[in-house]
Order: structure tokens, then sequence, then C-alpha cells
């Protein structure tokens, strides 16, 4: 079954009423009743927010993909509905919903569905078109092509007889992951293999490897910025890479883990269930470990820094009860974002470097090492030193223990391990590393709070400059790690730098494909509307396709107009106090919301110029017939 069989002209809405999440989603299971797809739409709402009140369905993009299974539905069935203007989908702007009914015993159906859709509309050429299209006949056209760009290739068409497994996850599960994937699959088919790509997402995995796939494997590629469970591979070599490479040099990777020669190797070996788990690397991958830290971390930061912004809107001392502008409500949000979210992020951010180094052995030592260096003041640094120490002694004691009679084990793994890893861990930060990292992290705060003029506008365009550089790679990572430790310190202006940084290169791609329009083929002029809406969210990712077709000229023109913004930022002291969440968090959490817009804007408009200048205008037949975004990515 696909996708044009059960979303049809009949259930597509191109201009829903609603103007919130609740209104949009009562017209779109009264467009389920309408058409006689439940028999008792009362009860499919039921599952619906029942699904909705366990994680929002809202998936980044301006996209949202309510879903259940039901008694009351008939078949399965797709109703799409669109908004030009936009509702606030579980907490995001949206445009675009698909809400998937499945009867309550499809639930493989029910998933691969909810997968495949997923796929599609990471596609920012398939979510222009969407967006774009004037009837509902152009949106089955728009899947049509989508379905035939992204049919996997059978057994019987495979050309090379190949079969290419792998794993995906970034820091977010947002687009990294998946973006990913699909350019594996892109140089997979071209050379006629068949390939299955397990997407950890922001979900959770997706398209789970089996032990049958990895036993019919010919190459296996991992591309990860975060711990992955590699258990299923069962010892078969494989590719290791950061997720970046993936994206940039799919092609590379398949030679490589081809060059393997994995069935030769393991042709005469007992089958993968019955052979023993391998033993894990040693943990030396720091950007790995670094980054699985960091992606727990971040929701305490952005939490964290919301809630304190909306405290002080009551007033600047408004939290404190000896003040006379003390305000409950205030105390309320200070305390939740200042003393419950802010104490956790050191301590999430060691316990999951822990957790990524040793598994769940490695995490209370770890953890408990963080609060440490949160307590002593050696904050942010000492946090990821403590996730390092508490992980390896974690795994080295563990190892060490690993021949004890198997009645033993559930001792050494609750008691033993955590208790010595966490005695080294804890003696190590209060004997060792606190003091002089509280040291250099006040001398570190006072450089920072006396910047001000030129100094600080240099280094607010070296921060932005660094994150619109590479796009999520380890150039971009290190200057967001140096804004976490910043924020950490409770000096939020770095922040606001970064996230220009992260903003201008989206937008200023979108503006340059509606201001240059003869500049770029049609199928990026389209996909450039949605980089307004991922700029807007400072989803980075969405200047990557753009940057990937055209570095010489994308990538200096978004360092430019980055640099330039970051440096007006930093200059004129503006903070932030969400270091996440885009155009949506300006409002509540800067000091300076509209010259905070205004930096982000001009900036986009440096790039955007930038852009129109060095790119010469394509024939009208080149902007026809150029390749589409989506073989970009």
């Amino acid at each position: 079954m696909e996708l044009v069989d059960i979303l049809t002209q009949d259930n597509i809405i191109l201009n829903l009423k609603g103007n919130n999440q609740a209104a949009v989603i009562d017209e779109l299971v009264n467009k389920l009743a309408e058409n006689q797809l439940t028999n008792d739409a009362e009860r499919f709402k039921k599952a619906i927010y029942k699904r909705e009140n366990e994680i929002s369905t809202a998936v980044g993009y301006g996209v949202a993909i309510p879903h259940a299974q039901s008694k009351s539905v008939t078949n399965p069935t797709i109703i799409m509905g669109r908004t030009l203007p936009g509702i606030d989908y579980g907490g995001q702007h949206t445009n675009l919903i698909f809400m998937i009914a499945a009867p309550e015993n499809a639930s493989n159906e029910h998933l691969s569905l909810l997968s495949q859709l997923s796929t599609f509309l990471m596609s920012e050429t398939f979510r222009a078109k969407l967006i774009v299209a004037t009837s509902e006949a152009e949106v089955i056209k728009a899947i049509q092509e989508q379905e035939k760009l992204q049919e996997p290739t059978s057994d019987e068409e495979s050309v090379s007889g190949k079969y290419l497994v792998g794993i995906t996850a970034c820091m977010t599960g947002i687009a990294h992951t998946y973006m990913a994937a699909e350019s594996l699959k892109e140089a997979a088919g071209k050379r006629g293999m068949k390939v299955k790509i397990q997407t950890n997402g922001a979900n959770g995995p997706e398209n789970k490897l089996t032990a049958a796939d990895i036993q019919k494997a010919d190459a296996i590629v991992i591309a990860h910025d975060v711990q992955v469970d590699a258990s299923v591979l069962r010892g078969k070599p494989y590719v290791d890479v950061p997720v970046k490479k993936a994206i940039s040099h799919a092609d590379q990777l398949i030679d490589q883990a081809l060059s393997y020669n994995i069935k030769e190797k393991n042709g005469d070996e007992p089958a993968i269930e019955d052979k023993p788990e391998p033993e894990k690397k040693s943990g030396l991958n720091f950007y790995k470990h670094i980054m699985s830290g960091v992606s727990y971390m971040i929701p305490f930061v952005v939490v964290g820094g919301i809630f304190i912004a909306i405290s002080f809107m009551f007033g600047i001392y408004a939290a404190d009860p000896e003040s006379d502008q003390f305000n409950v409500f205030a105390q309320f949000f200070n305390q939740v974002g200042g003393e419950a979210a802010f104490a956790l992020m050191v301590p999430i951010l060691a316990g999951f470097i822990g957790y990524s180094i040793a598994d769940k052995q490695g995490l209370a030592p770890a953890m408990i090492g963080g609060m440490m260096a949160s307590i002593g003041g050696s904050g942010f640094l000492g946090g990821m030193i403590a996730g390092f120490i508490g992980g390896f002694a974690a795994k080295f004691i563990g190892k060490s223990m690993a021949k004890i009679p198997k009645s033993f084990q559930g001792l050494v793994s609750v008691l033993i391990v955590p208790l010595i890893s966490t005695f080294i861990v804890s003696a190590f930060m209060f004997f060792v590393l606190n003091t002089p990292m509280s040291m250099l992290n006040e001398f570190l705060e006072g450089w920072l709070k006396g910047l001000t003029g030129i100094n600080a506008a240099i280094l607010g365009a070296l921060l932005a400059g660094m994150m619109a550089s590479d796009m999520g790679g380890p150039i971009n990572k290190t200057a967001s790690a140096f804004g976490l430790a910043m924020f950490a310190a409770n000096i939020f202006e770095p922040s606001a730098a970064l996230m220009v940084g992260g903003m201008v290169p989206p937008i200023g791609i979108a503006l340059a494909t509606t201001i240059f329009k003869n500049r770029f083929t049609i199928q990026e002029a389209e996909a450039g509307k949605a980089s307004y809406v991922l700029g807007a969210s400072f989803i980075t990712e969405g200047a990557i396709p753009f940057a990937a077709a055209d570095p010489l000229r994308i990538i200096p023109a978004n360092i430019i107009g980055a640099a330039v913004g970051g440096a007006l930022c930093m200059a004129m002291d503006i903070s932030l106090k969400a270091p996440h969440g885009g155009i949506f968090v300006i409002p509540i959490a800067s000091n300076k919301p509209l010259l905070y817009i205004g930096c982000i804007l001009l900036g986009s408009f440096i790039t955007c110029l930038i852009i129109g200048f060095l790119k010469k205008p394509l024939s009208e037949k080149d902007r026809n017939n150029a390749k589409q975004m989506s073989n970009i990515i």
C-alpha cells in the first residue's frame, strides 16, 4: 500500500479554518467522519489526544503528524490539512498537518506509514511543493513524485546484489539524522544496492535493523554524534563516523564499508543470533561522548532559561521575598528555572557523558561528579571532566571484575562499581579540580563581563561566524559548547551571538532565493521558502543543501552575514536566556528583543546580498532542468 492509495484528494484540506491545535484536530477528524472512514469520530479523537498527551507529534519544519490506532477506524487513512498562516501545534509553528488513522490491529502498517511519511517530509523540496500547491491534485502529484524518488530497490531490481545497512543519530534527532540516512540511501541507490538505514530520531529508533538484516549485509555504516546501541551488529566490522561525514561523503563511506568484505570474513561463522556480543570500543571518541551529554543537557538549559526570563517579566527583583517587587509567580518561575533546571544542567551533562562511555554503570558516578563540579564552582568544564573520569573509572572497574562468578555480578553492578568509581571521581573533584577550575571560571567570567565595544564585537563575530561555518560540524559544536559553558555560569551574551550565527544562514539564503530568483533553479527557489521557517526556528540545517551545492559562494556569505550580526549583538550587550528556540523565545528571553531581531535581519540581508553578488544569473533552461534539491542532499 502506498501513500497515494490512502491520501486521496477527498482527504485533503488546503485551507484549514482553525487557528489553534484543538480546532485543527476537530477539523481533520470531521473530515475523517465526513468521508465515512470512522464509525465513531469522538472515540478516534480521544485516541489522537492520548497520543498527543504522551508526546507532541509536531516534528519540526512546520509539520505535525498526529496519529492513532482505534477500533473506530475502518481502513488505514491519512487526512492532510494545510494552514498558510500557521498555528501553534505542540509549541511549534506548524503549517502542514497529516493525521494518520489506522485500525487497532494494523500496527505494522501504521508504523510503516508514519515512517514513510516522516521520511518524505524531511525533503525541503517536497515540503515546499505542498506549501505552494494550488489544488489537491498538485498535492497528490507531489507525493507520487516523492514516492518514485525514494522507492527502495527490491532484491530482483538490485543491480549489484549488495546490501547496505546502517544507523544514523545526531544530537537533537531532528534533521541531521534523516539527512545522513537519505544521503546514504541515495548513494547506495545509484550503485543498484539494497539499503536499510535505522534512524534514531527524536521520537526513538525507526526502521530498526534486525539480526536478519545484519546477516545479509555486505556493508555497514554507523553515522552518529551520540551513543548508539550497536549490539545488533554482533561483531561485524562497520564504518564508524560522525553524522556530517555521512551527509557529505556517503560514496566514500560505502566504498570503505564494502572493502571490509563482511560476508567473506564471516561466511563460515555461526548465525548472528549465536555469536557473542563484541567488546565495545574503548570510549576514546571524546566528541561523541561530549555530544551525548550535551544532547541531554539542552532541554534543561532551554527550560531553565525561559522560566528565569519569565520571572524577570514581573520585575528584576520580583522573585526575592525581601523586595518590594515580590510576586509569588515570579518566585515560582525563578525557583523552577534557576534552582531546579539550572542546578541539574551540569550533573546531567556529566552523567550522560559517563553513560555514553560505560552505559548504566557510568551514570551514577559521573552524575555525582557533575554535582560536585556544580557545588564546587568548576561548572561546565568541570562537569565534562567529571563525566569522563566517572565513565572511564566505571568502565575500567567493570572490566576488571568481569571474571567474578555470575552469582555475584548483580552485586558488582549495583554496589561495587558505582561505589568505587564514585569515590574516585568525587575525591578528584573535591581535592584536585574544583579549586583551580573555579578560579579559572571566575577569571573567565570577569573577563567576559568586562568586555565592551570592539572587544565584545570581535568575540560576537567569532562565535557567530563559527556557528555558520560548518552548520553542525565540529567548529559549530565547539562554539556551542563555549556558549553552554558561559550559560551555565549565568553569562548570557554569548548565547545571543550564537543564535544569530545559527539563524542568519537559512534566513539569508531564503531571502536570496526570493530577491535573486534568477540565481537559483526552480527547485532551489521552492526549497528556499522552507528555509524561512527553518531559520526562524534556529534550525541551521536549512542552509546545508545550498552550501553543499555551491560551497565557495554560500559558506563565505553565511559566515560574513552571521559575523556582522553576532558582532553587533555583543557590542550592544544583548543577552539571551534561552539558547534554543529561535524567534519564538526572543520576546521573553532577550533583554533587548527588537534590537536582537534587528541584528538577525541585518546579518541575513548581508548574507543575501553577498549571495546575489557572487552567484551568476541562470538561463531559463538551466533553472528548469537542474536536478532537485533532494538529490543535492
